[in-house]
């Protein structure tokens, strides 16, 4: 059997072959519009359950490939489906499909230079224009991460290390944290994303140093209960650094008033970071970018491409104002990123991330970018926002459900009403959905209550389709009352 792909014309046949197969049951695989073929946790486990997953001798690839067909393909999500809406978690634009072939084949190295050289500047290349796309200037910088939670973490890590340089005249990168760190404190939505206080732990400033803002009725960051807060801790003697603005929460699509928090910052002198990770997409708005453009007031932002922007998993940045604060995770080492290749203009891309060993995820966006172009992706990004907006005013109107709040994005939570039990009968709808009609929508919690929750990221859904789910969301809810 063919090992890799090679210059052997054997072997380039060999892969044209697989890869022809692959593509043709994928396709194939596609057999209705449902997003899940509907098995439940029990029944799949019965499907995929093997003896051994690494038998004495080989069976080869068609042996493989044929069981693949049969139980593995039919019962994934099919995430391009008009029927998933559950999470920010969307379908994959065709040509970022081949670009991750692409990706795969030639399989870079992110870390250094001689291990990804046109990769390498393909990279830097495309943050360079992410960087002026939302609004910074050339001393900006970047680096692609695996997703919003590594971005999230890389920005507080610059962060907390900018302060206690700036302001604490302390050298945390070399000494560690010392005890005035562990008054450090840091602000954020209290229905921000986990990957805060995940962070918090890993820096080792604990859970404590996660202060939680109230939210207002519209879901968006207490401005009047941030500054109480800070002004709280200064005089407990703790340490504010850091304000976290959510440009897009995971379940609400809020954006926090960016504009408010910077100039809070600034009183402060604190870094201000945007978890953009679900509304970075919207700059790419002809209609709706004003909604985001207050990024640019910031000292870093998180941006997903994985989410609205329609790419495979996975796909992140993260930006920074002044690309100098990238020095707190520069380390050099004699075997991989030599201090004189990077003299010589050898670029290391390691100097700047968490990860080593890293995927060319900048591929996808290189090729999206090009191949969409701004009419494209405003297209694209609108009819998701419009969608939003139109459920909304279909369920507004409609005396058996209740929304929560008017959609910024593309997110919209809402629940059927009933005089009882209307907890356990929205729960009952959703898994209803799921196994019976193939149609996986989110559910989440809001004020102890149980809602229902759509996450429009697909631009092929129509306005005849959301009525047609309202309808049989309704119809569901009253055959279980």
């Amino acid at each position: 059997m063919t090992t890799f792909l090679t210059n052997d014309k054997n072997n380039k046949e060999v892969y044209k072959k697989m890869l022809d197969e692959v593509s043709a049951a994928v396709a194939d695989a596609f057999v209705d519009e449902r997003a899940y073929s509907g098995p439940t946790p029990d029944e799949l486990k019965k499907i995929i359950h093997q003896e051994s997953i690494l038998p004495e001798k080989g069976l080869g690839w068609d042996a493989v490939f044929k069981s693949t067909k049969e139980k593995i393909l039919p019962n994934l999500l099919r995430t391009p489906s008009t029927d998933y809406m559950a999470h920010l978690h969307g379908p994959s634009l065709v040509e970022t499909i081949a670009a991750e072939t692409i990706i795969s084949t030639f399989n870079q190295s992110m870390d250094s230079w001689d291990q990804s050289p046109v990769a390498t500047e393909i990279e830097v290349e495309v943050i360079n224009h992410l960087c002026k796309l939302y609004g910074y200037d050339k001393n900006a910088d970047g680096v692609f991460t695996s997703g919003g939670s590594q971005s999230n973490q890389t920005a507080i890590i610059l962060a907390r290390d900018w302060f206690c340089n700036e302001h604490l005249k302390y050298d945390v990168k070399k000494y560690g944290i010392n005890d005035k760190c562990l008054k450090l404190r840091m602000y954020t939505s209290e229905i921000s994303h986990f990957s805060m206080e995940k962070s918090a732990h890993i820096l080792g400033l604990g859970y404590q140093s996660v202060v939680k803002v109230p939210v207002d009725n519209h879901k968006k960051m207490d401005i009047a209960a941030l500054k109480t807060l800070i002004e709280a801790d200064k005089k407990a003697g703790n340490i504010p650094f850091l304000i976290v603005g959510t440009v897009g929460t995971t379940d609400f699509g809020s954006i926090d008033p960016l504009p408010e928090i910077v100039e809070i910052a600034k009183q402060n002198n604190m870094w201000v970071h945007a978890d953009a990770a679900y509304g970075s997409g919207v700059i790419m708005s002809d209609k709706y970018a004003d909604r985001v453009a207050a990024i640019k007031l910031c000292d870093s932002v998180t941006v997903d491409f994985h989410k609205m922007f329609l790419m495979p998993i996975s796909c992140s940045a993260v930006l920074v104002k002044n690309g100098q604060t990238f020095s707190a995770l520069t380390i050099h080492a004699d075997y991989l990123n030599r201090e004189e290749d990077e003299e010589d203009g050898y670029t290391n891309l390691v100097d700047k991330s968490l990860q080593t060993t890293r995927r060319f995820d900048a591929l996808k966006v290189w090729i999206s970018f090009q191949t969409r172009g701004k009419d494209g992706w405003a297209k694209l990004i609108n009819t998701s926002m419009e969608n939003a907006a139109y459920l909304y005013e279909q369920l507004s109107k409609d005396k058996d459900f209740e929304v929560l709040t008017k959609p910024e994005i593309s997110s919209l939570v809402f629940r059927y009403k009933a005089k009882e039990n209307a907890d356990e009968i929205n729960k009952i709808v959703r898994r209803k959905l799921i196994h019976e009609h193939g149609i996986v929508i989110g559910q989440t919690v809001s004020n102890e209550y149980t809602f229902l929750k759509f996450t429009l990221l697909n631009p092929l859904i129509t306005h005849e389709k959301l009525d047609e789910l309202k309808d049989l969301i309704k119809s569901l809810a009253e055959s279980v009352k």
